[in-house]
């Protein structure tokens, strides 16, 4: 059980931000129509990248245990233990990404604050 190194943290990041920003994207201007059409209440862009990466992480990694980011780098994400991670602990692993203060304890921790608070690792396959 081999963990990644930050180069392949950063294109896994990398992948991820840009399909989460173009699905997130396409949300936003279909909901603008809504908006526009029935008169909704409006929401900003940052609204649908912040929900639409919740559910991206959420959903690939419970499902997969992987995004597409992952896919292309061939690294997966293992509990602590080195066995599948449980639904809790992706959820907490993508709302913890959310907050703008995870990148920040790579040096400290020696890994982010995501994988700290979850127990989760990401290893390559």
């Amino acid at each position: 059980m081999r963990q990644v190194g930050i180069g392949t943290r950063v294109l896994n990041f990398l992948v991820d931000t840009i399909l989460v920003a173009v699905i997130a994207y396409f949300i936003a201007k279909w909901y603008r129509f809504y908006v526009y059409y029935y008169g909704y209440t409006g929401h900003n862009y940052a609204f649908f990248f912040w929900s639409t990466l919740v559910v991206y992480y959420t959903f690939f990694e419970a499902i997969f245990l992987r995004t597409p980011g992952k896919f292309l780098s061939y690294s997966k994400v293992v509990s602590n233990n080195g066995k599948r991670p449980n639904f809790l602990q992706i959820l907490i692993r993508s709302l913890v990404r959310v907050t703008i203060i995870d990148m920040f304890f790579q040096p400290l921790l020696n890994k982010t604050l995501h994988d700290y608070l979850s127990k989760t690792d990401v290893i390559e396959v």
